[in-house]
């Protein structure tokens, strides 16, 4: 069924270049994790062009792990930071937010030629379309409250508690963020984007009295969450690569886009009968989320959509650089800031409800 599939389902041959020394990390995991024998196979996650993932298999115990490794070749400032992503989901292993064991880093290039990490394999189910097309309509109404409920966790964890006090700068987290994905859309410019022009003129000027911070996961979307098999409930939030401290509304709006992008592989919510499928609307979702947070409802709604969308231009624009180049697979059909910086204009330009 397309949009949705088990762990398994979405394995695949090794990519031209992401191919791995099973004989060097086998030597290395049966170091570095008890009870492994050092004699494994190795079958890559496909999708996306993030940190490459890959399932390892011990041939002799038939116990399974993930690795995830920074991907090779010249890369974004600050991005792909697996180091990051191993230090955040270590600390909330024993929060309320869902992640898997964190059982070894690495960050030894001799091993598989760049810094990773590995974690035990999930058996769940990983959808790509927000629609939840295998569900039925109660579960998924369930699905997106265990999403809402998922986020705000994330948004309350105790940062002194959880030794994440130091994950990121403190305050003016919308004025830093502008400027850094500025910095990486200039980094990365193919063209001039009138949009994009006009959105890194304005965004400034519209930036929120209000400086919450907490941690943010950075990447909150369908394709990075995990559910129980048989069951709506979220057993895993996975891809914390762009996770640091800041503002919870920029995870919050990042994942109501695909209640306005017009993109099938984000779900293109103009197909959902909201009525009839169970799925919220954007406004039954954000409120979901203001229930559990035990917030207030959100002003200028636009900013933070704006926001999101233009962040989410700057990194297609880094992707769609680094496919032009020839250091990155094109995985999808974008354009990079061409298709998103029209979109972040629309949205800014909204009336704030």
């Amino acid at each position: 069924m397309a949009g949705v599939g088990n762990s398994e389902e979405r394995l695949g041959e090794m990519r031209m270049g992401d191919t791995l020394d099973e004989e060097v990390l086998g030597a290395w995991l049966a170091g570095a994790l008890q009870g492994c024998s050092g004699s494994i196979s190795l079958r890559q996650f496909q999708g996306g062009a993030s940190n490459p993932t890959f399932l390892v298999t011990d041939k002799k115990t038939a116990r399974r792990f993930v690795l995830r490794k920074q991907p090779s070749g010249l890369l974004l400032q600050s991005a792909h930071a697996v180091d990051r992503e191993y230090r955040v989901m270590r600390a909330l292993g024993d929060t309320d937010v869902p992640v898997p064991e964190m059982y070894a880093f690495c960050d030894d290039e001799r091993v598989v030629g760049t810094p990773f990490y590995v974690m035990p394999f999930l058996d769940g189910r990983i959808y790509k379309d927000n629609r939840l097309s295998d569900m039925l309509p109660r579960d998924r109404a369930s699905a997106y409250a265990r999403l809402a409920h998922s986020l705000a966790a994330i948004h309350s964890v105790d940062l002194a508690e959880a030794q994440l006090e130091d994950f990121g700068s403190s305050g003016n987290y919308y004025e830093r963020q502008i400027t850094r994905w500025t910095k990486q859309y200039r980094h990365a410019e193919t063209e001039t984007i009138p949009a994009m022009e006009e959105l890194m003129q304005r965004l400034p000027g519209r930036i929120p009295a209000d400086d919450t911070r907490c941690l943010v996961h950075g990447d909150f979307r369908m394709e990075n969450v995990m559910f129980a098999p048989d069951q709506p409930d979220v057993i895993a939030v996975l891809d914390w690569e762009l996770s640091t401290l800041g503002h919870p509304l920029a995870d919050l709006a990042f994942f109501c886009l695909f209640y306005h992008a017009d993109f099938m592989s984000w779900g293109n919510a103009s197909t959902i009968n909201f009525a009839a499928t169970g799925v919220p609307t954007e406004a039954r979702f954000v409120e979901m989320y203001c229930e559990a947070k035990g917030r207030e409802p959100i002003e200028d709604w636009p900013f933070y959509l704006g926001f999101a969308a233009f962040r989410v231009a700057a990194i297609a624009q880094g992707v769609y650089s680094r496919v032009q180049a020839g250091t990155a697979r094109a995985y999808s059909q974008t354009n990079g800031a061409l298709d998103w910086a029209p979109l972040a204009k629309r949205l800014l330009d909204e009336q704030p409800r």
